[in-house]
């Protein structure tokens, strides 16, 4: 089931990446911006609240050798605190965990250095078929220049975790999806066993991101798409959200928060979104409501979803015709101008922060304004 970061429709043409994986990785996560903006750095860095620290283990690269001889990062844990300008998104002391980050031009990647950048400890599932080449190209730098922070150092990940988000329990997969050699050597990787494992690992969380959608037959059209593949979007895409909050709840601190990512097919029609995938947004997003009750009412955790416009990635090509939908967006929004990963990020690490205490239950929209637009500009009736 080649669950994606971020469903295909809403990922990011971002150039940003990690540190290595597991061993290799820091349990104290790093900082990170992700703009190709040099405006975005400075942004970055009076917007949160970044410290230096003692005794650091950082990967090193010649990134980070250039901007400082002592390693700084945004992080959990011993920090001094540093005054800054304005009103900063501080997520020090907090431990998020990005479900959905398989590699560095993702939403889910972008999300996990937005939060790093405010202070907050980083843990990342990846779905299992992509875990290998995932954590080797951490190893081997390949991410470096995508990890590099807006204080000069890099952002690390406390641990990588094999994930498959279309399971809950070791009961529920197939005999064939165990037999397969894409799995081979991984375990512990349903939403239940993940779960335990962070448990075991680190205590608790405080941050839950879904950064997770598939589906097989994107490209069909809805009354083309059979019920296997309606009802696989509608698992990946969707219930994998109930499932990951339905097994971390219980270890998230109250007054954490949990976002998903979603996008406007779910309320408009979007032709060639196919196989389900509207539907499956369209139920993402009513259950952001309702999770929000339940998960407020029984853990004091907050909910809610961001809504983000057309983006070019890997895996957005497979609905075939991504960079028409960039490029109408870009003529019809608002604002006219390139909607960037950090743009999604920064609203993901506002709405899980202290700023956002009271926001919960909604639907977020970080799309340049195109979801307020009731006609296009574009269009050829305008120009007679």
């Amino acid at each position: 089931m080649a669950v994606s970061a971020a469903s295909a429709m809403q990922i990011v043409n971002a150039r940003h990446s990690i540190c290595s994986s597991r061993g290799l990785l820091s349990p104290n996560a790093s900082v990170a911006a992700f703009g190709s903006r040099g405006s975005l750095s400075r942004m970055l860095s009076s917007a949160y609240s970044i410290s230096s620290t003692r005794d650091l283990r950082v990967c090193s690269s010649p990134a980070s050798s250039v901007f400082t001889k002592t390693p700084t990062r945004a992080m959990s844990g011993e920090t001094d605190a540093v005054p800054s300008a304005g009103l900063p998104i501080d997520l020090r002391g907090k431990r998020a965990f990005i479900a959905g980050v398989a590699d560095d031009n993702g939403y889910g990647w972008a999300i996990a250095k937005a939060l790093a950048a405010a202070g907050a400890e980083i843990l990342v599932g990846t779905w299992v078929p992509a875990l290998n080449i995932f954590e080797t190209s951490l190893r081997r730098g390949k991410f470096d220049e995508s990890r590099l922070l807006p204080n000069g150092s890099l952002m690390e990940i406390a641990k990588v975790y094999p994930l498959d988000a279309v399971y809950d329990s070791p009961e529920d997969v197939p005999e064939d999806v165990k037999a397969n050699k894409r799995y081979a050597g991984a375990s512990n990787w349903t939403v239940k066993e993940a779960a335990e494992s962070v448990k075991n690992d680190f205590g608790s969380i405080d941050i839950l991101v879904h950064s997770l959608a598939n589906g097989p037959e994107v490209t069909k059209p809805l009354l083309e798409t059979s019920r296997k593949g309606y009802l696989a979007a509608i698992s990946a895409s969707s219930y994998s959200f109930v499932s990951l909050l339905q097994h971390f709840l219980p270890i998230m601190n109250p007054g954490g928060a949990s976002i998903s990512l979603t996008y406007i097919a779910s309320e408009r029609i979007i032709p060639g979104y196919g196989g389900g995938m509207s539907s499956a947004k369209a139920a993402l997003e009513s259950d952001t409501r309702v999770l929000a009750y339940e998960a407020g009412r029984k853990g004091k955790i907050r909910v809610n979803t961001i809504s983000a416009g057309p983006l070019g990635s890997r895996a957005a090509k497979a609905i075939g015709f991504i960079e028409k939908m960039i490029d109408y967006s870009y003529t019809n929004a608002p604002l006219q101008k390139e909607l960037r990963a950090d743009e999604v990020g920064n609203a993901a690490a506002f709405l899980v922060s202290p700023l956002a205490s009271a926001i919960t239950g909604s639907v977020v929209y970080v799309d340049n304004g195109l979801n307020a637009m009731g006609l296009a500009l574009d269009s050829p009736i305008l120009s007679q």
